[in-house]
């Protein structure tokens, strides 16, 4: 049985909607922190049971039987994060599972100044360590973080943000996708994938310019201080850690981490990776 935890989250559940297009439903179990929000998937035949990386003792029931665990990462960082990523890594290995697969990151690195990419690379480090097959997918960067970037800028005109650098912005449908073709082909990729990232690798600038003709008015970019925006969503109520460790998603563009891309990507799915023009699209689009 392939068991994927998060079910409900933005990327776990479209894994299991494409998982099912590949696999029976009894061939399919889920581990979720509240079962009652997975009604719909119970009602396809998946297996939906209660788990909770920061709880060790239920993931023992909700990978009962499990062949394959997927360990989608936590939505948490630093050593809280590893903690609960190791700790579902040994619940699956407990439970017998002849593979792991973990959500990764293309910029996945020790040395990274973005928070979540340590926590990557040391959940990497340990499935190595441990001797079970694994696949660590090496996930391009999340195109849905594009509108929270955004801020004003379809009102005032200007796109007001740090410095960045090129950002290859993959879709959760695609990676979706991608997932739900490794699981189903067990042992595709053995350790960490090549990067499965959209083609292109694109900066604010370039968003900017895709925005402006979009709506057919000019949208600058404008580069803030590193200082004074932080500071600026602090006075905003965005709690000072959260604000400090976006800033390091910016100075981690600007060093070239995000800016990788590959192929292997297009592929897996038999068709071009969605462009970030066509996420602006609907961003763009009256209201």
């Amino acid at each position: 049985m392939i068991i994927i935890t998060g079910a409900t989250g933005k990327l776990g559940s479209r894994i299991v909607d494409r998982l099912l297009d590949r696999v029976p439903a009894d061939q399919v179990g889920i581990s979720v922190r509240d079962p009652g929000r997975a009604a719909d998937l119970a009602a396809r035949g998946v297996r939906a049971r209660r788990g909770d990386f920061t709880d060790p003792g239920s993931l023992a029931d909700a990978f009962e039987s499990a062949t394959q665990v997927l360990v989608v990462s936590a939505s948490e960082t630093g050593d809280r994060a590893v903690a609960q990523h190791v700790a579902a890594i040994e619940a699956a290995r407990a439970a017998g599972a002849e593979r792991v697969v973990y959500t990764s990151h293309q910029a996945a690195g020790a040395d990274s100044l973005f928070a979540p990419m340590p926590d990557h690379a040391a959940t990497e480090r340990y499935l190595a360590e441990t001797g079970t097959p694994f696949t660590a997918l090496r996930n391009g960067f999340y195109a849905g973080t594009i509108p929270l970037l955004l801020g004003q800028a379809l009102e005032t005109g200007e796109l007001v943000a740090p410095a960045d650098g090129p950002v290859s912005w993959t879709t959760h449908d695609d990676l979706a996708e991608a997932a739900a073709i490794i699981l189903a082909d067990e042992g595709r990729f053995d350790g960490a994938t090549p990067p499965l990232t959209a083609a292109d690798a694109l900066d604010l600038g370039d968003v900017a310019g895709i925005l402006s003709e979009l709506t057919g008015r000019p949208i600058r970019r404008v580069v803030a201080d590193d200082e004074e925006w932080t500071a600026g969503l602090i006075e905003h109520g965005v709690p000072e850690a959260q604000a400090t460790m976006l800033l390091g998603m910016f100075q981690a563009a600007r060093r070239g981490e995000f800016a990788t891309t590959g192929s292997t990507l297009e592929q897996l799915l038999g068709h071009p990776a969605a462009p970030v023009r066509s996420l602006l699209e609907g961003v763009a689009a009256p209201r």
